[in-house]
């Protein structure tokens, strides 16, 4: 069987006010359910990376394999989102 791994997904920088409330520092986490409190739109449109990484996947745009960073699709108000591969727990 594959290793999945989980994905943590956290805020380092925002251009504009995150309308959700989202505020640079938080911290979601990927496992084997959603992450509840991300917004629907920054989690869907960062879903097809966080399964990338979630199978074992990289970037090779990225410096460090099992990281990628990612914008939420709000072009006016802009978070960026770091996704790392981590070991899953349990």
């Amino acid at each position: 069987m594959a290793k999945i791994y989980d994905v943590e997904i956290e805020i380092v920088e925002q251009k504009g006010h995150c309308p959700n409330g989202h505020k640079v520092g938080e911290k979601f986490l990927a496992g084997r359910k959603t992450p509840a409190g991300i917004c629907m739109g920054a989690f869907a449109s960062l879903l097809p990376y966080i399964t990338t990484l979630k199978f074992g996947g990289a970037f090779p745009w990225e410096a460090r394999e099992g990281e990628g960073t990612f914008c939420c699709p709000d072009h006016k108000n802009i978070t960026v989102y770091r996704l790392r591969r981590i070991e899953r727990a349990g």
